[in-house]
């Protein structure tokens, strides 16, 4: 019987054994076949998924959510609607994250902009002062 082992399947896609080991547990990658001495060989069918789900991260996608995209694709079902829903979704989930980021710079640059820096007393920063304000503030 032809195939990779675990480590070949690893070093060929350049990640870590236990990281093919997570994909098979968590259903990322098909359970292989086995060879006559126990051990799992891997086709080259796997090389494909790893670079898919890899592709998929770097997208920006998480692992659940590529479990989705590759059910969406093996479903006699699904459409190009339901992977361009997916986009959507994370594209709006960045530009919330980003909106985020945006409003604690803000906040930092004005915290910064108060503060005068040099050699004063810890006791007369107003960043620290700020953080322990009894206004109400959310938190």
């Amino acid at each position: 019987m032809k195939g990779m082992t675990r480590g070949e399947l690893a070093k060929t896609c350049h990640i870590n054994p236990e990281t093919v080991r997570y994909y098979e547990q968590t259903g990322l990658l098909t359970t292989p076949a086995r060879s006559e001495a126990g051990y799992r060989l891997f086709s080259d069918a796997a090389i494909a998924r790893i670079r898919f789900i890899k592709r998929a991260q770097a997208a920006g996608f998480t692992l659940d959510e590529i479990r989705d995209l590759l059910a969406i694709q093996s479903s006699a079902h699904g459409t190009t609607g339901d992977v361009r829903a997916m986009v959507d979704n994370k594209l709006a989930d960045i530009e919330a994250r980003i909106a985020a980021l945006v409003s604690i710079k803000h906040t930092l640059l004005h915290l910064r902009n108060d503060c005068p820096g040099g050699d004063a007393p810890v006791s007369e920063c107003p960043i620290l002062h700020s953080f322990e304000a009894t206004e109400a503030t959310g938190v």
